[in-house]
């Protein structure tokens, strides 16, 4: 079973900078889209960014300009490098995989934003 793998999450300070990498344990064949999810305490996971292929993004209102979605030379890989960080960026960001055959997730990892 291909397992998803998200690193780079943390405590931030306002206006502060983090990159969050996700990578897959194995081969996924026929991926559609990548995408980055978060959770905040209390609220439904949202989508943040999603990339289909290797350049045709889209982003929640709440992130454009701010957050970048991209992948890596390893076609299993997807990052979001996230700038200008607000508190209310604050959740569990999830990683998402979804080819023609399986819909994969990560375990999550947190990100805070704070003073």
């Amino acid at each position: 079973q291909v397992q998803l793998v998200e690193s780079g999450g943390g405590l931030v300070q306002p206006g502060g900078s983090l990159r969050l990498s996700c990578a897959a344990s194995g081969s996924i064949f026929r991926i559609n889209t990548r995408a980055w999810y978060r959770q905040a305490p209390g609220k439904e996971r949202e989508l943040v960014a999603h990339i289909v292929g290797e350049r045709s993004t889209n982003y929640a209102d709440s992130v454009k300009g701010r957050f970048t979605i991209s992948t890596g030379n390893a076609k299993n890989t997807v990052y979001l490098q996230m700038s200008n960080l607000k508190p209310e960026d604050t959740a569990v960001y999830y990683c998402h995989i979804l080819s023609t055959t399986a819909s994969y997730w990560g375990q999550g990892t947190q990100v805070t934003v704070s003073s």
